[in-house]
């Protein structure tokens, strides 16, 4: 069996990022940066006050105390947005917060060291040179870079870069991945199922995991047990990755490993559960990753092969076995459960009223308990060669809820 970190690997191998495209600062929000954005301009872009008060030139009131005021002819004011004054020596000029200093000033007294005085102030404290200051850029100065390549757009950093006057972003471009579920078993959510027939719920599953990172999804018509049907619907795809479910194993009617295998596609057997068989590879150029059947083998499988995948085409790192590039956590485990011999093992689990861990069905890590996912917060990975997960170990987790 190839080990889980090989086979993510190669994956990886399969996609590089792609190009970016121009976005304006609203419709960014959430995309990765193509490449460096720098300040257009300084931030602050001039010397402004940090406090309601007044500017002065601290020279001129050293020494001021409640006890011996300096009092000081108020000369003018100036609130955020207008021009600057000036301020001559042995003058106060009064001043709002982010108001431009006036020119001979270089220090604000606070309103509250002072006795409010609208034509002349009573200065009850000193203040040192650039006290209560904002100097002009120093925050950031024209050509810094303010968001690096390779960083998500948060609201925090187009926030940033409005500030200082970067009006559209180069964005990588959001993959587009096609979801192709198998199997002549399947029929919609919501119709009558008949002897022997499931509702498609890996196609629902595949859609919300893709959005949920950052992906278009484009799902397909399902195809069944044909390999010359599921060719004819790949040749139709025009997507970044294509990613299907079922036909991977070693059945008769394993229709994608049938269909796909000439084609370059590779299928494997990886040291991981559940989410043993697995195919990778591309079709016609499209990297494609072939999955299970098993909803709860398709989650898992998504965690560990397609989101890092996914990853790399937004440009926001080479990932890891992470959900979504979230950071992973531990939690101490309530009741235990056996691990299979020889994988790695990935168990749904869900958190319990005293902060530990258990399983979220009670079936374990059954491929198939998808219902049980409706509890699960986070997938426990256990590594391999572990027996048993007994109860009081620490276990990391990849949390996508809660």
């Amino acid at each position: 069996m190839r080990e889980l970190e090989a086979h993510v690997a190669r994956a990886l191998a399969l996609v590089a990022p792609l190009p970016g495209e121009a976005h304006s600062l609203a419709s960014a929000l959430g995309l990765t940066a193509a490449r460096d954005h720098v300040a257009r301009h300084a931030s602050p872009p001039f010397d402004n006050s940090a406090m309601d008060g007044y500017a002065v030139r601290a020279s001129d009131v050293q020494g001021a105390t409640h006890a011996s005021p300096v009092v000081l002819p108020v000369a003018g004011e100036t609130a955020a947005g207008a021009p600057p004054g000036v301020v001559r020596a042995g003058h106060a000029w009064r001043i709002m917060t982010g108001a431009p200093m006036p020119d001979g000033a270089d220090a604000v007294v606070p309103v509250e060291s002072t006795d409010g005085g609208l034509t002349e102030a009573a200065v009850t404290a000193s203040v040192d040179e650039g006290r209560h200051v904002r100097r002009a850029g120093e925050d950031a100065r024209p050509g810094d870079v303010i968001v690096h390549a390779g960083r998500r757009f948060t609201a925090a950093r187009l926030g940033a870069l409005a500030a200082v006057g970067v009006e559209t972003v180069d964005a990588v471009r959001t993959p587009r991945v096609a979801v192709i579920a198998t199997g002549d078993e399947l029929v919609d959510v919501g119709d009558d199922l008949a002897s022997g027939q499931i509702h498609d719920s890996n196609s629902v599953l595949l859609a919300g995991l893709l959005r949920e990172a950052g992906a278009k999804p484009i799902v397909m018509a399902r195809v069944g047990d044909r390999p010359a049907e599921l060719l004819a619907r790949m040749t139709a795809v025009d997507a970044d990755l294509v990613v299907t479910t079922g036909g991977v194993s070693v059945g008769a009617f394993d229709v994608v490993k049938e269909a796909l295998a000439a084609r370059g596609v590779e299928f494997v057997r990886v040291a991981m559960q559940p989410g043993k068989p697995q195919g990778l590879g591309t079709v016609d150029g499209t990297p494609t990753v072939c999955l299970p059947g098993n909803p709860v083998s398709v989650l898992v499988s998504f965690a560990a092969i397609v989101a890092p995948m996914l990853r790399r085409l937004r440009g926001d790192g080479d990932g890891g076995l992470d959900w979504g590039g979230r950071a992973t956590e531990t939690a101490v485990v309530g009741d235990g459960w056996a691990v299979p011999p020889g994988r790695r093992q990935f168990m749904p689990v869900r958190f319990t009223d005293v902060g530990t861990v258990v399983p979220a069905t009670l079936g374990g890590s059954g491929s198939h308990l998808i219902a049980g996912l409706a509890a699960a917060e986070a997938l426990a990975d256990v590594p391999a060669g572990t027996e048993r997960v007994a109860p009081g170990d620490t276990v990391s987790l990849m949390r996508w809820s809660g």
